[in-house]
């Protein structure tokens, strides 16, 4: 994982992001949510919704970079940010280099499927046509709470 500077407004996207996670948990789904913002305007929300569509591609990266494609009228998304709670697993490390998303901000590490520098580092490999600036940890408590009340109910 890069460590780069939060910006200010990282926290405020991130809570978003919080709230989709939120949204995916009360439909059934594991509670991840995600925003992209493009000069400073949410352009796309999406929260996992694997459960709910019977589809093992509706992550919430997924769902939100589709949004943002519709909303600003392309798949390249450059100078988009992404929030997500949880650490990007590989399938949406590599639909967000895809998309050249210009930054990724996660909140929880994913020490299982992680791909953004805790098991793999797809956004960061250079050997990859383009690499994604990644800061980890941005409200990492708060995410890991949703998703540990989510799997506690199910016990």
């Amino acid at each position: 994982m890069s460590r780069t500077a939060i910006f200010p407004k990282d926290e405020q996207f991130m809570r978003l992001a919080l709230r989709e996670a939120v949204a995916a948990g009360e439909h059934g789904d594991v509670p991840v949510g995600a925003v992209v913002v493009h000069d400073g305007e949410v352009v796309g929300t999406g929260r996992n919704e694997r459960e709910l569509r019977g589809d093992p591609t509706a992550h919430a990266e997924l769902l939100a970079l589709r949004a943002a494609a519709l909303s600003l009228g392309g798949w390249r998304l450059p100078g988009a940010v992404l929030y997500v709670t949880l650490e990007p697993c590989p399938m949406c490390a590599g639909a967000i280099q895809q998309a050249r998303i210009a930054r990724t901000v996660y909140g929880a590490p994913d020490q299982k499927l992680g791909a953004a520098g805790s098991v793999i580092n797809i956004l960061g490999d250079p050997r990859l046509l383009h690499r994604v600036e990644v800061q980890g940890g941005v409200l990492a408590g708060e995410s890991l709470s949703v998703l540990q009340r989510f799997f506690d109910e199910r016990r």
